[in-house]
């Protein structure tokens, strides 16, 4: 499988990442393994969690997520097979949060001990924290790089005056930049990236890898009326993209995955995969049979036609 660069930090990952919000939340630590299983086997390497993932769920603290990839680590030994990507800073409860130094450098050692490895390959700031300069941040990721426990460094839900800011401080200051934005980005959300972030990942090469890929469901053409908000715990969210722009996403959708003998989310994923300054889109699988269909996206190459008559 042809790999691409990761913006400027040297480690190449196939275009489709696996999200893992999921694990330990709607599918349980063997299901998980196998969708590990099959995603590194088909040659697939980057894997996105976050320390916070999935607190949100009833009895559960946070880290259920980092918990499964490191006992399936242990039990695989195939650290060396992926590209390990988490997050620091939303909320843990108990005041855990942000992204002071103090907190960056305590909360990593957490991380490490549920994955059950000794480095993280891409540490990003999961939320901003206009509270801490840009500067003691990038402090902190610089002493985790010095100390061999982060490789590279990237950042999400950053406003793009803040992202600007800290690639600005970074260089003044001669410290670890950002090399990675993962933004919210999609066939049907698109004007926030690229009205505000795509030039500044291009500027920079950020490597960008981008969350709701599939806008949480629509993209995959399930939901065509209020009829089909139950088929899952998100269709009550649809509500906003049925729009007469979203019919006409969907239409879209419908005539090119005709055209390619594929799904409408394979073609929502090889839109994002064919756009210049996306790195790899994130998607989650709860199947082996949707995490196939994810992974399809790869083989398709879209014609000038196809994204014409997609960029409705």
């Amino acid at each position: 499988m042809n790999k691409r660069k990761l913006g400027n930090t040297g480690i190449e990952v196939a275009p489709l990442a696996l999200g893992t919000n999921v694990f330990g939340w709607t599918i349980d630590e063997a299901r998980s393994f196998e969708i590990l299983d099959a995603f590194t086997g088909a040659g697939f390497n980057l894997v996105d969690t976050a320390d916070v993932y999935s607190r949100w769920a009833t009895r559960h603290k946070g880290g259920e997520s980092e918990t499964i990839i490191g006992n399936w680590l242990k039990k695989t030994g195939k650290r060396d097979q992926i590209v390990l990507a988490t997050k620091v800073g939303s909320d843990m409860g108990d005041g855990k949060k942000g992204l002071s130094k103090l907190y960056i450098i305590r909360a990593i050692e957490d991380s490490l001990r549920r994955l059950h490895t000794d480095h993280i390959d891409l540490y990003q700031s999961h939320f901003d924290d206009e509270i801490t300069p840009v500067e003691e941040t990038m402090e902190a990721y610089f002493q985790l790089i010095k100390e061999g426990k982060v490789i590279a460094t990237g950042t999400s839900n950053m406003s793009p005056e803040r992202l600007k800011q800290s690639l600005d401080s970074s260089r003044q200051n001669n410290m670890p930049t950002y090399e990675t934005l993962q933004p919210h980005y999609n066939l049907y959300d698109r004007e926030t990236y690229e009205k505000n972030y795509e030039h500044i990942c291009v500027e920079n090469n950020l490597g960008v890898i981008c969350y709701f890929p599939l806008a949480s469901g629509f993209l995959t053409g399930k939901y065509r009326s209020e009829k089909d908000f139950t088929k899952s715990v998100r269709g009550g969210s649809m509500s906003k993209f049925m729009n007469d722009r979203g019919m006409r996403i969907l239409q879209a959708l419908d005539e090119v995955a005709a055209r390619h003998k594929a799904t409408q989310a394979a073609i929502a994923l090889a839109w994002l995969i064919a756009r210049p300054s996306v790195t790899a889109p994130i998607a989650s699988a709860t199947t082996i049979a949707q995490l196939q269909e994810l992974m399809s996206a790869v083989e398709v190459k879209l014609s000038d036609e196809d994204v014409r008559k997609l960029e409705v």
